[in-house]
């Protein structure tokens, strides 16, 4: 059976509505995912993973090590345990040396 004209400009607000809608929300969520990350950065930025103290950052020969105040826990970020592999035997005991008593 065939539908009548008014009946396809209900649907067809309706689901206007809907998208309309949905795009609202959508939106609401993402704010609240970015309220939520930035929380959470507040929280834990410059934060002991093992003890939650906090972190005192260590520039050496460009690396940023990170130590906790601590529990003394040395921590890395992305791609710096690569370039501290790449130190000369001399350089990596002289980075150690820098975390000594």
């Amino acid at each position: 059976m065939p539908r009548k004209p008014g009946e396809m400009e209900a649907e067809y607000f309706a689901r206007e509505e809907f998208k309309k809608k949905k795009k609202l929300e959508e939106e609401k969520h993402r704010q609240l995912r970015e309220e939520e990350k930035r929380k959470l950065r507040e929280t834990h930025f410059m934060k002991c993973p093992k003890c939650g103290m906090e972190l005192i950052e260590i520039d050496y020969k460009n690396i940023k090590i990170d130590k906790c105040s601590e529990c003394e826990g040395i921590w890395l970020d992305a791609g710096e345990l690569e370039t501290v592999s790449k130190l000369e035997k001399g350089g990596l005991d002289k980075l150690f040396g820098v975390f000594r008593k």
